[in-house]
């Protein structure tokens, strides 16, 4: 990891996916993470060049922190110097999260499945997000199409109380002769190199280049996303801003009409 030279590792964690920890699990998981981040700690203390080292952001348990408190002894004691951040797994660890370790920065791994979700969590307190559903939405073949904060009174379907699509499903016929970009006013190189009509047609013959494409488009539109995010919070509007968005777009992603390239 060191060779690679990454910006952040997150230290192994006893992290058991899509299940939950019963009372005699969460007492071995904790012990085991507590010594693998401990031998983590130890390796890297051996380096030569400890200045290029990537942060070291430590995996809380999936659990409220009172329920693996030897691990958060471990954190703000043992390795307090050695940790830079912290990775979680379940927004609700943040719940009880103690007051020593409030000035670390969090790295969310609770794959939200939309934007909704993504605001809902930097609410309850993460810095840095993964968006998984940037690929599965890509993979559906649909364009993403929000902005933060909201339309607003811009808005047609604002103005009569519609919420807006978060993206546009690109599968349908009715984009085959439509000359438009994407998403209205999108500079990405999807938007401003090629019309939906174009894209559609990759679809239906199951060019690669098409899922190519939207996948530009939609990473664009979520790295504009976050910028605004981070002026709403500046502005301190984000409050404000969360609530209109709720109000101006649909709670979720449309449906799958489409297979993706795996299926291809």
């Amino acid at each position: 990891m060191e060779d690679l030279k990454a910006d952040i590792v997150v230290s192994l964690g006893d992290i058991p996916y899509n299940l939950t920890l019963g009372a005699k699990r969460i007492e071995k998981a904790t012990d085991r993470s507590i010594q693998w981040l401990q031998d983590h700690v130890a390796v890297r203390k051996e380096l030569v060049d400890s200045s290029a080292q990537a942060k070291l952001f430590a995996s809380l348990l999936p659990v409220a922190c009172a329920n693996q408190q030897s691990y958060i002894d471990c954190l703000t004691q043992d390795v307090a110097s050695d940790v830079h951040g912290l990775a979680i797994h379940i927004v609700s660890s943040l719940e009880d999260l103690p007051d020593s370790l409030a000035h670390l920065p969090r790295l969310g791994f609770t794959a939200p499945n939309s934007p909704h979700d993504v605001l809902t969590q930097i609410a309850l307190g993460l810095d840095l997000v993964t968006i998984p559903f940037i690929t599965s939405a890509t993979d559906a073949g649909i364009a993403l199409d929000f902005t933060f904060p909201s339309p607003g009174s811009q808005s047609d379907h604002f103005a009569y109380g519609v919420p807006l699509p978060l993206g546009v499903d690109m599968w349908s016929e009715s984009h085959a002769i439509d000359l438009s970009p994407l998403a209205k006013d999108c500079s990405c190189y999807a938007c401003t190199n090629h019309h939906r009509a174009y894209i559609q047609h990759l679809l239906a013959a199951k060019e690669m280049l098409g899922w190519v494409l939207l996948q530009i488009h939609n990473h664009h539109i979520i790295d504009f996303f976050f910028s605004a995010i981070r002026r709403s919070i500046a502005d301190d509007t984000f409050e404000q801003d969360v609530e209109s968005f709720g109000k101006a777009y649909e709670s979720r992603l449309p449906d799958r009409t489409g297979q993706g390239p795996r299926y291809a």
